[in-house]
Protein backbone atom coordinates (compact mmCIF):
# COMPACT_ATOMS: atom_id res chain seq x y z
CA UNK A 1 0.00 0.00 0.00
CA UNK A 2 1.62 3.31 -1.26
CA UNK A 3 2.16 6.07 1.53
CA UNK A 4 -0.13 8.18 1.93
CA UNK A 5 1.24 12.48 1.27
CA UNK A 6 0.27 15.59 2.60
CA UNK A 7 -3.41 16.38 3.24
CA UNK A 8 -4.77 12.75 2.86
CA UNK A 9 -1.63 11.89 5.56
CA UNK A 10 -3.14 14.64 8.14
CA UNK A 11 -6.48 13.59 7.53
CA UNK A 12 -6.33 9.56 7.56
CA UNK A 13 -3.43 8.97 9.33
CA UNK A 14 -2.74 11.75 11.79
CA UNK A 15 -6.90 11.86 12.10
CA UNK A 16 -6.83 15.62 11.28
CA UNK A 17 -5.01 16.85 14.49
CA UNK A 18 -5.35 19.76 15.79
CA UNK A 19 -3.58 19.90 19.40
CA UNK A 20 -0.34 18.98 19.02
CA UNK A 21 2.32 18.42 22.01
CA UNK A 22 5.30 19.04 20.97
CA UNK A 23 8.69 17.00 20.92
CA UNK A 24 10.68 18.67 24.04
CA UNK A 25 14.03 16.94 25.59
CA UNK A 26 13.55 14.38 28.22
CA UNK A 27 9.48 15.55 28.63
CA UNK A 28 7.82 14.15 26.11
CA UNK A 29 8.23 10.78 27.06
CA UNK A 30 5.53 8.04 27.10
CA UNK A 31 4.21 8.69 30.24
CA UNK A 32 3.44 13.05 30.07
CA UNK A 33 2.00 12.02 26.33
CA UNK A 34 -0.45 9.77 27.58
CA UNK A 35 -1.55 12.66 30.09
CA UNK A 36 -1.74 14.93 27.68
CA UNK A 37 -3.61 12.60 25.52
CA UNK A 38 -6.10 12.23 28.25
CA UNK A 39 -6.59 16.00 28.37
CA UNK A 40 -7.25 16.51 24.93
CA UNK A 41 -4.29 16.31 22.68
CA UNK A 42 -4.58 14.61 19.52
CA UNK A 43 -1.33 14.00 18.25
CA UNK A 44 2.30 13.37 20.16
CA UNK A 45 6.07 13.65 19.53
CA UNK A 46 8.56 12.08 21.03
CA UNK A 47 11.15 13.60 22.62
CA UNK A 48 13.99 14.48 20.05
CA UNK A 49 16.10 11.47 19.41
CA UNK A 50 19.69 11.76 18.40
CA UNK A 51 20.10 9.69 15.27
CA UNK A 52 23.55 8.71 15.08
CA UNK A 53 23.21 7.50 18.68
CA UNK A 54 19.51 5.85 18.11
CA UNK A 55 21.44 4.22 14.84
CA UNK A 56 24.45 2.23 17.45
CA UNK A 57 22.90 1.53 20.89
CA UNK A 58 20.09 -0.87 21.75
CA UNK A 59 19.72 0.47 24.98
CA UNK A 60 18.43 4.17 23.64
CA UNK A 61 16.18 2.29 21.03
CA UNK A 62 14.44 0.26 23.63
CA UNK A 63 14.51 3.26 26.35
CA UNK A 64 12.98 5.77 23.88
CA UNK A 65 10.57 3.68 21.21
CA UNK A 66 10.94 0.08 21.77
CA UNK A 67 9.42 -0.37 25.37
CA UNK A 68 6.42 -1.49 26.71
CA UNK A 69 3.65 -1.60 23.43
CA UNK A 70 1.07 1.02 24.15
CA UNK A 71 -1.71 1.26 21.64
CA UNK A 72 -2.93 4.45 23.46
CA UNK A 73 0.18 6.67 21.98
CA UNK A 74 -0.99 7.02 18.48
CA UNK A 75 -0.62 8.57 16.12
CA UNK A 76 2.73 9.32 17.17
CA UNK A 77 5.80 10.54 15.19
CA UNK A 78 9.23 9.99 15.98
CA UNK A 79 11.23 13.23 15.63
CA UNK A 80 15.44 12.99 15.28
CA UNK A 81 17.94 15.62 15.19
CA UNK A 82 20.66 14.36 12.92
CA UNK A 83 23.35 15.73 10.01
CA UNK A 84 23.76 12.60 7.54
CA UNK A 85 21.61 11.43 4.99
CA UNK A 86 22.56 8.12 5.26
CA UNK A 87 22.78 7.82 9.19
CA UNK A 88 19.67 10.17 9.70
CA UNK A 89 17.46 7.34 7.14
CA UNK A 90 19.24 3.77 8.60
CA UNK A 91 17.84 5.32 12.36
CA UNK A 92 14.56 6.07 10.69
CA UNK A 93 14.31 3.01 9.35
CA UNK A 94 15.05 1.66 12.48
CA UNK A 95 12.19 3.82 14.14
CA UNK A 96 9.92 3.47 11.53
CA UNK A 97 7.61 0.51 12.61
CA UNK A 98 6.74 2.16 15.76
CA UNK A 99 5.42 5.69 14.54
CA UNK A 100 3.22 7.30 11.96
CA UNK A 101 5.61 9.58 10.48
CA UNK A 102 9.69 10.79 10.84
CA UNK A 103 10.54 14.29 11.71
CA UNK A 104 13.58 15.99 11.10
CA UNK A 105 14.41 18.53 13.71
CA UNK A 106 15.89 21.95 11.74
CA UNK A 107 14.38 24.48 15.00
CA UNK A 108 16.54 23.48 18.05
CA UNK A 109 18.46 26.45 19.06
CA UNK A 110 20.28 25.52 21.84
CA UNK A 111 24.12 25.61 22.00
CA UNK A 112 24.60 21.97 21.60
CA UNK A 113 22.53 21.84 18.97
CA UNK A 114 25.40 24.22 17.43
CA UNK A 115 28.24 22.53 18.93
CA UNK A 116 26.79 19.35 17.11
CA UNK A 117 25.87 20.94 13.97
CA UNK A 118 21.67 20.16 14.42
CA UNK A 119 19.04 21.14 14.37
CA UNK A 120 18.26 25.28 13.58
CA UNK A 121 22.04 25.56 12.49
CA UNK A 122 21.18 23.54 9.34
CA UNK A 123 19.02 25.99 8.18
CA UNK A 124 21.24 27.52 6.05
CA UNK A 125 22.33 24.23 4.17
CA UNK A 126 19.77 24.03 1.88
CA UNK A 127 21.61 21.12 -0.48
CA UNK A 128 22.17 18.72 2.42
CA UNK A 129 19.05 19.39 4.27
CA UNK A 130 17.06 18.36 0.29
CA UNK A 131 19.49 15.37 -0.09
CA UNK A 132 18.30 13.84 3.49
CA UNK A 133 14.45 14.49 2.78
CA UNK A 134 14.85 13.22 -0.86
CA UNK A 135 16.67 10.06 0.59
CA UNK A 136 13.96 9.54 3.37
CA UNK A 137 10.95 9.65 0.95
CA UNK A 138 12.42 7.32 -1.28
CA UNK A 139 13.88 4.49 1.51
CA UNK A 140 10.87 5.42 4.44
CA UNK A 141 7.66 3.22 4.78
CA UNK A 142 6.38 6.64 6.16
CA UNK A 143 6.22 10.14 5.88
CA UNK A 144 8.57 12.80 6.58
CA UNK A 145 7.92 16.14 8.09
CA UNK A 146 9.90 19.11 9.28
CA UNK A 147 9.96 21.38 12.18
CA UNK A 148 11.74 24.75 11.45
CA UNK A 149 12.66 27.74 12.67
CA UNK A 150 11.84 31.06 10.29
CA UNK A 151 14.47 33.43 9.35
CA UNK A 152 14.09 36.86 9.89
CA UNK A 153 12.73 38.00 6.58
CA UNK A 154 9.41 36.30 5.66
CA UNK A 155 10.27 36.01 1.79
CA UNK A 156 13.34 34.04 2.93
CA UNK A 157 11.32 31.60 5.69
CA UNK A 158 8.60 31.00 2.58
CA UNK A 159 11.44 30.31 0.43
CA UNK A 160 12.69 27.36 3.00
CA UNK A 161 9.40 26.10 3.54
CA UNK A 162 8.85 25.43 -0.49
CA UNK A 163 12.07 23.62 -0.73
CA UNK A 164 11.63 21.83 1.91
CA UNK A 165 8.38 20.49 0.48
CA UNK A 166 9.51 20.57 -2.96
CA UNK A 167 12.07 17.63 -1.81
CA UNK A 168 9.39 15.60 0.09
CA UNK A 169 8.62 16.98 3.12
CA UNK A 170 5.04 15.70 3.88
CA UNK A 171 3.80 18.28 7.06
CA UNK A 172 5.65 21.44 8.12
CA UNK A 173 5.63 23.07 11.74
CA UNK A 174 7.11 26.60 11.96
CA UNK A 175 7.68 27.27 14.88
CA UNK A 176 7.48 31.64 14.56
CA UNK A 177 10.92 32.37 16.11
CA UNK A 178 14.46 32.72 14.74
CA UNK A 179 17.24 30.39 16.05
CA UNK A 180 18.48 33.91 18.64
CA UNK A 181 15.13 34.05 20.06
CA UNK A 182 15.34 31.89 23.11
CA UNK A 183 15.31 32.03 26.52
CA UNK A 184 14.84 35.67 27.95
CA UNK A 185 15.64 36.82 24.23
CA UNK A 186 12.82 34.23 23.20
CA UNK A 187 10.23 37.34 22.59
CA UNK A 188 6.86 36.69 20.60
CA UNK A 189 6.66 34.22 17.99
CA UNK A 190 5.77 35.69 14.73
CA UNK A 191 2.13 34.25 13.37
CA UNK A 192 2.76 36.36 10.09
CA UNK A 193 5.74 34.44 8.93
CA UNK A 194 3.66 31.23 9.68
CA UNK A 195 0.37 32.34 7.98
CA UNK A 196 2.71 33.31 5.10
CA UNK A 197 4.39 29.85 4.89
CA UNK A 198 0.52 28.09 4.93
CA UNK A 199 0.08 30.45 1.74
CA UNK A 200 2.75 29.33 0.09
CA UNK A 201 2.69 25.62 0.80
CA UNK A 202 0.16 23.06 -0.52
CA UNK A 203 1.09 20.66 2.65
CA UNK A 204 0.07 20.93 6.18
CA UNK A 205 1.12 23.37 8.48
CA UNK A 206 1.25 23.28 12.28
CA UNK A 207 1.89 26.94 13.85
CA UNK A 208 4.19 26.48 17.24
CA UNK A 209 4.63 29.95 19.18
CA UNK A 210 2.57 31.86 21.89
CA UNK A 211 0.43 29.23 23.16
CA UNK A 212 -0.98 29.31 26.37
CA UNK A 213 -4.73 28.88 26.44
CA UNK A 214 -6.67 27.14 24.30
CA UNK A 215 -8.36 30.73 23.12
CA UNK A 216 -4.62 31.31 22.04
CA UNK A 217 -4.91 27.77 20.32
CA UNK A 218 -8.02 29.26 18.66
CA UNK A 219 -6.90 32.44 17.73
CA UNK A 220 -3.81 30.92 15.92
CA UNK A 221 -5.89 28.97 13.65
CA UNK A 222 -8.26 31.56 12.95
CA UNK A 223 -5.43 34.02 12.12
CA UNK A 224 -2.33 31.67 10.22
CA UNK A 225 -5.00 29.43 8.97
CA UNK A 226 -2.78 26.51 9.75
CA UNK A 227 -4.30 22.77 9.86
CA UNK A 228 -2.77 22.43 13.49
CA UNK A 229 -1.14 24.01 17.18
CA UNK A 230 1.71 22.92 18.98
CA UNK A 231 2.49 23.38 22.70
CA UNK A 232 5.40 22.75 24.24
CA UNK A 233 5.52 25.20 27.37
CA UNK A 234 2.27 25.89 27.66
CA UNK A 235 1.36 22.09 28.00
CA UNK A 236 4.06 21.93 30.58
CA UNK A 237 2.73 24.26 33.21
CA UNK A 238 -0.77 22.66 31.91
CA UNK A 239 -1.30 19.54 30.19
CA UNK A 240 -5.27 20.08 30.23
CA UNK A 241 -4.56 23.15 28.18
CA UNK A 242 -6.22 21.65 25.16
CA UNK A 243 -9.03 21.01 27.45
CA UNK A 244 -9.73 24.66 28.02
CA UNK A 245 -9.03 23.45 31.77
CA UNK A 246 -6.88 24.76 33.99
CA UNK A 247 -6.70 21.98 37.00
CA UNK A 248 -5.57 21.82 40.66
CA UNK A 249 -1.74 21.43 40.43
CA UNK A 250 -1.81 18.06 42.43
CA UNK A 251 -4.75 16.43 40.94
CA UNK A 252 -2.47 16.50 37.59
CA UNK A 253 0.89 15.35 39.72
CA UNK A 254 -1.20 12.35 41.23
CA UNK A 255 -2.38 11.43 37.48
CA UNK A 256 0.78 11.40 36.14
CA UNK A 257 2.82 9.58 38.56
CA UNK A 258 -0.38 7.14 38.42
CA UNK A 259 0.64 6.82 35.15
CA UNK A 260 4.83 6.87 35.65
CA UNK A 261 3.95 3.63 37.43
CA UNK A 262 2.80 1.73 34.87
CA UNK A 263 5.29 3.32 32.21
CA UNK A 264 8.39 4.24 34.28
CA UNK A 265 10.77 6.76 33.48
CA UNK A 266 14.58 8.64 34.45
CA UNK A 267 13.76 10.04 37.89
CA UNK A 268 15.05 13.16 36.66
CA UNK A 269 12.02 12.95 34.19
CA UNK A 270 9.53 13.20 36.63
CA UNK A 271 11.21 15.77 38.91
CA UNK A 272 11.57 18.16 35.94
CA UNK A 273 7.99 17.91 34.98
CA UNK A 274 6.92 18.18 38.60
CA UNK A 275 9.25 21.75 38.67
CA UNK A 276 7.09 23.26 35.71
CA UNK A 277 3.25 21.97 37.19
CA UNK A 278 3.90 23.50 40.43
CA UNK A 279 6.30 26.66 39.13
CA UNK A 280 4.12 29.15 40.98
CA UNK A 281 3.45 27.12 43.56
CA UNK A 282 6.90 26.24 44.53
CA UNK A 283 7.99 30.64 44.90
CA UNK A 284 5.66 30.28 47.52
CA UNK A 285 6.37 27.47 49.30
CA UNK A 286 10.45 27.42 49.12
CA UNK A 287 11.22 24.29 51.40
CA UNK A 288 9.34 22.06 49.24
CA UNK A 289 10.87 23.17 45.96
CA UNK A 290 14.35 22.54 47.72
CA UNK A 291 12.56 18.95 48.93
CA UNK A 292 11.75 17.93 45.29
CA UNK A 293 15.35 18.87 44.03
CA UNK A 294 16.72 16.36 46.74
CA UNK A 295 14.46 13.62 46.58
CA UNK A 296 15.66 10.05 45.40
CA UNK A 297 12.44 8.17 44.65
CA UNK A 298 9.53 7.65 43.52
CA UNK A 299 7.70 7.66 46.47
CA UNK A 300 9.62 10.22 48.01
CA UNK A 301 8.33 12.76 45.21
CA UNK A 302 4.34 11.46 45.99
CA UNK A 303 5.17 12.59 49.46
CA UNK A 304 5.81 15.79 48.49
CA UNK A 305 3.18 16.10 46.09
CA UNK A 306 0.85 15.57 49.10
CA UNK A 307 2.51 17.94 51.90
CA UNK A 308 1.99 20.30 49.04
CA UNK A 309 -1.89 19.37 48.31
CA UNK A 310 -2.31 19.73 52.31
CA UNK A 311 -0.33 22.75 52.63
CA UNK A 312 -2.61 24.44 49.62
CA UNK A 313 -5.37 23.37 50.90
CA UNK A 314 -5.40 24.65 54.32
CA UNK A 315 -4.44 27.88 52.80
CA UNK A 316 -7.79 27.66 50.92
CA UNK A 317 -9.92 27.24 53.81
CA UNK A 318 -8.01 30.09 55.52
CA UNK A 319 -8.76 32.32 52.19
CA UNK A 320 -11.16 35.57 52.81
CA UNK A 321 -13.55 36.03 50.23
CA UNK A 322 -13.02 38.25 47.75
CA UNK A 323 -9.17 37.61 47.88
CA UNK A 324 -7.40 37.72 44.89
CA UNK A 325 -4.36 35.99 43.29
CA UNK A 326 -1.02 37.85 43.52
CA UNK A 327 1.88 38.75 41.89
CA UNK A 328 -0.06 39.23 38.50
CA UNK A 329 -1.25 35.66 38.48
CA UNK A 330 -4.64 34.84 36.18
CA UNK A 331 -4.92 32.21 39.08
CA UNK A 332 -4.00 31.48 42.50
CA UNK A 333 -0.89 29.28 42.22
CA UNK A 334 -2.40 26.15 42.95
CA UNK A 335 -3.86 26.39 39.74
CA UNK A 336 -2.50 25.38 36.68
CA UNK A 337 -1.54 28.10 34.42
CA UNK A 338 0.84 29.71 32.07
CA UNK A 339 4.46 30.98 32.89
CA UNK A 340 5.09 33.95 31.35
CA UNK A 341 9.30 33.91 30.71
CA UNK A 342 10.75 37.06 31.77
CA UNK A 343 12.53 39.33 29.36
CA UNK A 344 15.87 40.96 29.85
CA UNK A 345 15.02 43.77 32.41
CA UNK A 346 13.11 41.19 34.18
CA UNK A 347 15.58 38.83 34.55
CA UNK A 348 18.39 41.03 35.60
CA UNK A 349 16.14 42.07 38.78
CA UNK A 350 14.99 38.15 39.44
CA UNK A 351 18.83 37.56 40.17
CA UNK A 352 19.74 41.01 41.69
CA UNK A 353 21.70 42.33 39.19
CA UNK A 354 22.57 45.48 37.03
CA UNK A 355 23.30 45.40 33.34
CA UNK A 356 20.94 43.76 30.72
CA UNK A 357 23.85 41.98 29.28
CA UNK A 358 24.44 39.78 32.70
CA UNK A 359 20.81 39.40 32.85
CA UNK A 360 20.54 37.98 29.39
CA UNK A 361 23.43 35.60 30.69
CA UNK A 362 21.75 34.52 33.98
CA UNK A 363 19.75 31.39 32.29
CA UNK A 364 22.86 29.99 30.41
CA UNK A 365 25.62 31.80 31.61
CA UNK A 366 28.96 31.64 29.30
CA UNK A 367 26.72 29.84 26.54
CA UNK A 368 28.40 31.93 23.53
CA UNK A 369 31.50 33.14 25.88
CA UNK A 370 32.63 30.46 27.11
CA UNK A 371 36.38 31.61 27.44
CA UNK A 372 35.20 35.61 29.29
CA UNK A 373 35.26 35.73 33.19
CA UNK A 374 31.24 35.82 34.57
CA UNK A 375 29.86 36.00 37.81
CA UNK A 376 27.66 33.65 36.78
CA UNK A 377 27.62 29.68 36.46
CA UNK A 378 25.81 27.79 33.89
CA UNK A 379 23.32 25.15 36.10
CA UNK A 380 25.96 22.44 35.17
CA UNK A 381 28.87 24.25 36.56
CA UNK A 382 27.03 25.17 39.19
CA UNK A 383 26.54 21.45 39.76
CA UNK A 384 30.08 21.06 40.05
CA UNK A 385 30.52 23.86 42.18
CA UNK A 386 28.32 22.05 45.05
CA UNK A 387 30.43 18.85 44.50
CA UNK A 388 33.34 20.43 44.87
CA UNK A 389 32.91 24.10 46.65
CA UNK A 390 36.96 24.87 46.00
CA UNK A 391 36.62 24.56 42.31
CA UNK A 392 37.23 27.46 40.57
CA UNK A 393 36.44 28.21 36.52
CA UNK A 394 38.61 30.88 36.40
CA UNK A 395 40.67 30.42 33.28
CA UNK A 396 43.99 32.58 34.79
CA UNK A 397 43.98 29.69 37.52
CA UNK A 398 44.69 26.72 35.41
CA UNK A 399 47.26 24.80 35.65
CA UNK A 400 49.98 25.45 33.14
CA UNK A 401 51.10 22.85 30.97
CA UNK A 402 54.19 22.42 29.10
CA UNK A 403 53.87 22.34 25.04
CA UNK A 404 54.70 19.78 22.36
CA UNK A 405 57.97 21.00 20.60
CA UNK A 406 55.65 20.23 17.43
CA UNK A 407 52.69 21.00 17.38
CA UNK A 408 52.00 22.93 20.55
CA UNK A 409 49.61 20.77 22.95
CA UNK A 410 50.32 19.19 25.95
CA UNK A 411 53.75 17.24 25.66
CA UNK A 412 53.90 14.03 27.84
CA UNK A 413 55.47 14.74 30.65
CA UNK A 414 57.51 11.25 30.31
CA UNK A 415 58.24 11.81 26.73
CA UNK A 416 61.90 11.34 25.64
CA UNK A 417 61.02 13.61 21.96
CA UNK A 418 59.08 16.66 24.31
CA UNK A 419 56.53 15.98 22.34
CA UNK A 420 52.53 15.14 22.27
CA UNK A 421 51.60 11.48 21.94
CA UNK A 422 50.50 11.88 18.04
CA UNK A 423 53.36 13.73 16.89
CA UNK A 424 55.81 11.43 19.22
CA UNK A 425 53.77 8.06 17.29
CA UNK A 426 54.92 9.61 14.03
CA UNK A 427 58.40 10.57 14.84
CA UNK A 428 58.84 7.09 16.59
CA UNK A 429 57.46 5.24 14.00
CA UNK A 430 59.66 7.15 11.57
CA UNK A 431 62.86 6.57 13.17
CA UNK A 432 61.93 3.54 14.58
CA UNK A 433 62.73 4.50 17.91
CA UNK A 434 60.87 3.56 21.28
CA UNK A 435 59.28 5.93 23.66
CA UNK A 436 58.67 4.21 27.46
CA UNK A 437 56.59 6.98 28.52
CA UNK A 438 53.54 7.24 25.69
CA UNK A 439 54.19 3.37 25.15
CA UNK A 440 55.24 2.96 22.02
CA UNK A 441 57.68 0.65 21.43
CA UNK A 442 58.66 0.98 17.90
CA UNK A 443 62.44 0.01 17.99
CA UNK A 444 62.34 -3.11 20.55
CA UNK A 445 59.47 -4.74 18.42
CA UNK A 446 61.43 -4.50 15.49
CA UNK A 447 64.56 -5.91 17.11
CA UNK A 448 62.69 -8.84 18.28
CA UNK A 449 61.16 -9.86 15.03
CA UNK A 450 64.82 -9.25 13.44
CA UNK A 451 65.31 -12.11 16.22
CA UNK A 452 62.78 -14.48 15.65
CA UNK A 453 63.62 -14.65 12.12
CA UNK A 454 67.04 -14.95 12.39
CA UNK A 455 66.16 -18.36 14.71
CA UNK A 456 63.86 -19.74 12.66
CA UNK A 457 66.59 -19.47 9.65
CA UNK A 458 69.10 -21.58 11.64
CA UNK A 459 66.35 -23.75 12.96
CA UNK A 460 64.94 -24.27 9.18
CA UNK A 461 67.52 -23.43 6.38
CA UNK A 462 64.88 -23.83 3.71
CA UNK A 463 62.71 -21.54 4.74
CA UNK A 464 64.44 -18.64 3.36
CA UNK A 465 64.75 -20.21 0.13
CA UNK A 466 61.36 -20.90 -0.35
CA UNK A 467 60.51 -17.41 0.92
CA UNK A 468 62.40 -16.33 -2.64
CA UNK A 469 60.19 -18.81 -4.68
CA UNK A 470 57.41 -17.95 -3.78
CA UNK A 471 58.53 -14.19 -4.49
CA UNK A 472 59.71 -14.86 -7.59
CA UNK A 473 56.44 -17.19 -8.89
CA UNK A 474 54.11 -14.78 -7.31
CA UNK A 475 55.96 -11.67 -9.84
CA UNK A 476 55.83 -13.72 -12.35
CA UNK A 477 51.82 -14.57 -11.85
CA UNK A 478 50.85 -10.72 -11.27
CA UNK A 479 53.04 -9.96 -14.84
CA UNK A 480 50.68 -12.32 -16.59
CA UNK A 481 47.56 -10.50 -15.58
Amino acid sequence: MPKLRGEAFWRETLRSAHYVVAPMVDQSELAWRLLSRRHGAQLCYTPMLHAQVFLRDANYRRENLYGEACPEDRPLIVQFCANDPEVFVQAAMLAQDYCDAIDLNLGCPQMIAKRGHYGAFLQEEWDLLQRMILLANEKLSVPITCKIRVFPEIDKTVKYAQMLEKAGCQLLTVHGRTKEQKGPLAGVASWEHIQAVRKAVSIPVFANGNIQCLSDVEECIRKTGVHGVMSAEGNLHNPALFEGRNPLVWEMAEEYLEIVQKYPCPLSYVRAHLFKLWHHTLQVYQQLREELAKVKTLEGIADVNRELKLRCQEEIANQKGGEKPKEGLAFFHWICQPYIRPGPKERCKENGISGTEKGVRGKRALEDEEDRNSELLSKNKQKKKLRNPNKSFDPSLKPKYAKCDQCGNPKGNKCVFNMCRGCCKKRAFKETADCPGHGLLFKTKYEKSLLWHSQREIQNPEISWRGEVDVEETTLNEGSC
